[in-house]
């Protein structure tokens, strides 16, 4: 099977990102990693905090970070299907949104299962709903400025 140049051009891009995604779903992507440079932070800028303030930032910071990461995979991933689509249909479709939406939930329910087999890792259904509405908010933001730019 031969893979055009230009469908790898296309999907590059989306691997890439999943590629990233899934290295940062080790054990060095866990919770406890990243207190290791977050909690400073905090401390050095609030150095009053209590400490369940600062686990709850903690918290907060990683699911903003989730719905971030895959806010921009559904917009890579809306990009290769838009350009893979024969005779380049109307800027939007809503129909390329849902199956890139799909494609997200999918991967984002795949990383969580992939995650129950790292030590100091849980794979979490909630993290699958964070991740896909992170896509949901990306998509929806991208629509937003086609729209505010009269693109489509």
């Amino acid at each position: 099977m031969r893979i055009s140049r230009q469908a790898l051009h296309d999907w590059l891009p989306s691997l890439l990102w999943m590629a990233l995604i899934f290295s940062a779903s080790n054990d060095a992507g866990s919770a406890q990693h990243s207190s290791r440079l977050f909690e400073p932070l905090i401390r050095w800028l609030f150095p009053l905090m209590v400490q369940a303030r600062v686990d709850e930032i903690h918290y907060l910071f990683r699911k903003c970070a989730h719905l971030a990461e895959f806010a921009l995979l559904a917009i890579l991933v809306w990009r290769a299907i838009r350009h893979a689509t024969p005779n380049r249909p109307p800027p939007w479709r809503w129909s390329q949104a849902a199956l890139a939406l799909l494609f997200v939930a999918l991967y984002a329910a795949s990383d969580e299962f992939h995650q129950m087999f790292i030590p100091g890792r849980c794979g979490q259904v909630s993290d699958v709903f964070v991740d896909a509405s992170g896509g949901a908010i990306g998509l929806g933001l991208l629509w937003l400025v086609g729209k505010l730019r009269k693109r489509w």
